[in-house]
């Protein structure tokens, strides 16, 4: 991936959405079968960088595909969205058009084979690709031939640059979802199990590819906090935040994580109990947003405590 391309621009993650539009992603534990993961990606359209949103939600109503690609010059973005949820197979191929500064760009996505597990992002079967000047820009799925053949486009050279992912995630005492914690683009499968009710000092135990990563006691002192755990033998830095576990009703808000390769710089002591505070209604996620270094890739998570 080409790091010029996350240096030139700052990353903006939105608030958590409330829970009553939040996603959830896993089946096991949790009360209705909804759940979303966003990637925001970084790349070269119409000669300049732009964020590329990219979402994939699935909720007792709807499933569907949305891509944003952002316009510099004016505040709304260029959206194309994929209904997922329809019986018709003549929706699920199709071709999507706009123009950016006079230039047109495509969108090409043939979804009629995609394979779902769980999560409302297929597993297999599918690609979706962004293309502009014959160039395929940004391409998702393993159908990577039949999309090159179909858009009739060559690989562009300045490959696309993941900057994050986000997701929420419902649970009682489980909470699972997949990061990509070094180089590459590999996903770790990463487990968080919670132990926050009973006699004892609540605690929750951070395993990645069944291997135990993390343990963190006394959570009513050490709510939020970083550790760096290593994965295949390289470091990755954990930051938590699960206040709204702790201190506030059930559901109200959830807990927060952020998973970096790497080294993740912060402003705040990982034993500090308290945020810092700065003017404004901004939350805690984020300041430490804002904060964190925006070279390199993010895995941001909210996890929801279900009853």
């Amino acid at each position: 991936m080409a790091n010029s391309l996350v240096e030139a621009v700052m990353l903006t993650i939105p608030e958590p959405p409330s829970k009553k539009n939040n996603c959830k992603d896993k089946a096991t534990e949790r009360d209705d079968p909804q759940n979303s993961v966003t990637f925001v990606y970084q790349a070269k359209v119409a000669e300049l960088l732009r964020s590329v949103t990219v979402s994939w939600c699935k909720n007792p109503t709807d499933h569907f595909l949305s891509m944003n690609v952002e316009n510099t010059l004016e505040e709304n973005k260029y959206t194309c969205k994929i209904d997922l949820e329809s019986g018709q197979s003549w929706g699920k191929k199709g071709l999507r058009s706009f123009e950016i500064e006079g230039a047109r760009v495509d969108i090409f996505w043939d979804l009629r084979k995609a394979k779902f597990s769980t999560s409302p992002q297929p597993c297999s079967g599918y690609y979706v690709a962004l293309v502009y000047k014959k160039e395929v820009l940004l391409l998702l799925g393993d159908l990577k031939k039949d999309a090159y053949d179909r858009t009739k486009s060559k690989p562009s050279s300045e490959e696309a640059t993941l900057l994050c992912k986000r997701d929420n995630v419902y649970g009682k005492k489980l909470f699972c979802t997949r990061a990509i914690l070094e180089d590459g683009k590999t996903e770790h499968d990463v487990v968080i199990e919670t132990s926050l009710s009973g006699p004892d000092d609540p605690e929750m135990w951070i395993s990645i590819d069944g291997m135990l990563a993390s343990r963190i006691m006394n959570l009513h002192w050490r709510f939020r906090g970083n550790e760096i755990v290593m994965v295949n033998n390289l470091p990755v830095q954990i930051f938590w935040d699960v206040h709204d576990w702790l201190f506030n009703d059930l559901g109200s808000g959830p807990a927060f994580f952020v998973f970096k390769p790497g080294f993740l710089e912060t402003i705040s002591d990982s034993n500090s109990r308290e945020c810092p505070k700065r003017n404004g209604d901004s939350s805690r996620h984020e300041l430490l947003e804002e904060n964190s270094s925006t070279k390199g890739y993010c895995h941001f998570l909210y996890a929801w405590r279900t009853a």
